[in-house]
């Protein structure tokens, strides 16, 4: 069940991808030349959607949260490597996925990066385990325990910061 859960789930999102025009390539290059920010507001507004959706699931008790360490040093990293990828295909992973379900082979270049870098990051996992996983490790914490403040004044914060950017990027025409 959960299996079927999650294709459909992935079908909607690459649905919702496709409509939004995300995964096409001058999207994808506009976004990375800072000129179209489809893209940024696309995930914008999936971050604060999601964040809504979950906050409000768990304060309803409807679900649970497990959160993962913060750990820098695999964040950035990770975040150098994604760019150097996006870059050089035009892709992000995901976008990637839904390019070549729409028929771009070029974005196989994308998946079949994402194959080669997983099995790459699991033969190094032992080591990077004990160097790279371990730099600036902050433990298990979020923006509000951070801050000290209840969940919700940092997602209307955020919420509030996201429309600004929207209102922004459409003054611009960006």
């Amino acid at each position: 069940m959960m299996t079927l859960a999650g294709f459909i789930t992935g079908m909607a999102f690459g649905f919702l991808l496709q409509k939004a025009r995300v995964i096409r390539y001058d999207k994808q290059l506009g976004a990375l030349r800072l000129m179209d920010m489809t893209i940024v507001k696309f995930m914008l507004s999936t971050v604060i959607v999601g964040m809504v959706g979950v906050y409000l699931l768990h304060d309803l008790g409807l679900a649970e949260l497990r959160f993962k360490p913060t750990v820098l040093g695999g964040n950035i990293i990770g975040g150098i490597l994604f760019g150097i990828g996006w870059g050089l295909i035009g892709y992000c992973p995901a976008t990637s996925v839904a390019a070549f379900g729409e028929g771009r082979t070029d974005a196989l270049w994308g998946f079949l990066g994402m194959v080669t870098g997983a099995g790459l990051y699991a033969e190094a996992y032992p080591l990077m385990n004990r160097t790279v996983l371990t730099w600036g490790d902050l433990g298990m914490v979020t923006i509000p325990q951070l801050l000290g403040v209840n969940h919700w004044a940092v997602i209307v914060l955020f919420a509030a910061a996201g429309i600004f950017l929207f209102r922004w990027f459409e003054r611009k025409g960006l």
